[in-house]
C-alpha cells in the first residue's frame, strides 16, 4: 500500500527502513522523501515507524545476537 502518493513511497519500503536503522521520521524523510512535499503522509509514516521499530525491538529480544563463532574459536 502506498503510504506517500507524492513520493510513491510503499509501507514495505518504509518497514525496510526501518530494519535497515531508520529509527526516527528525520531518517525516513531523508532516505525515503516522505513528508517533503505535502505532508499528508507525515501521521501514517510515523505510525509504521513506530509499529516496525516496537517489531524489531521484539525480534531482537527474542533473538539476542552472539558473538560470531569465528571470534570465539582463536
Amino acid at each position: 500500500m502506498y503510504v506517500c502518493v507524492c513520493k510513491g513511497v510503499t509501507e514495505s519500503a518504509l518497514r525496510e527502513a526501518v530494519y535497515q536503522g531508520a529509527d526516527r521520521m528525520r531518517d525516513l524523510k531523508s532516505c525515503l522523501g516522505v513528508t517533503e512535499q505535502c505532508g499528508i503522509c507525515a501521521c501514517h509514516a510515523k505510525q509504521i515507524l513506530d509499529q516496525t521499530l516496537a517489531q524489531k525491538s521484539e525480534v531482537q529480544d527474542f533473538h539476542p545476537q552472539t558473538a560470531c563463532m569465528c571470534e570465539t574459536a582463536a
